[in-house]
């Protein structure tokens, strides 16, 4: 059973930065697609960034050019570097591990984006 721990959430300013981090039990980073969703009030979860085996990253629109995901495989943890957040990015944020033969979550961490 994968588990996976959120941290790194709070208030922050518009313009402000954050850092996300996902604790992983176990080596998974570099077999499982490691992602980051959000999901605001009265909204959908929503894919965030991804990353894979090679590093490989993918980032929604939204957050393009202002968010980096990371990962450090000797820690088992992943970051989600959040830059210029604006309030539209105030959501709970949760760190998702998948594969073919498992789907795991972990258990959100609050984010809000305000003056």
């Amino acid at each position: 059973q994968v588990q996976l721990v959120e941290s790194g959430g709070g208030l922050v300013q518009p313009g402000g930065s954050l850092r996300l981090s996902c604790a992983a039990s176990g080596s998974i980073l570099s077999t499982y697609r490691m992602g980051w969703y959000r999901q605001a009030p009265g909204k959908q979860r929503e894919l965030v960034a991804t990353i894979i085996s090679g590093g490989i990253t993918n980032y929604a629109d939204a957050v393009k050019g202002r968010f980096t995901i990371s990962r450090d495989n000797a820690k088992n943890t992943m970051y989600l570097q959040m830059n210029s957040l604006k309030p539209e990015d105030t959501a709970v944020y949760y760190c998702n591990a998948y594969a073919p033969y498992g789907n795991y979550w972990g258990q959100g961490t609050q984010v809000i984006v305000s003056s």
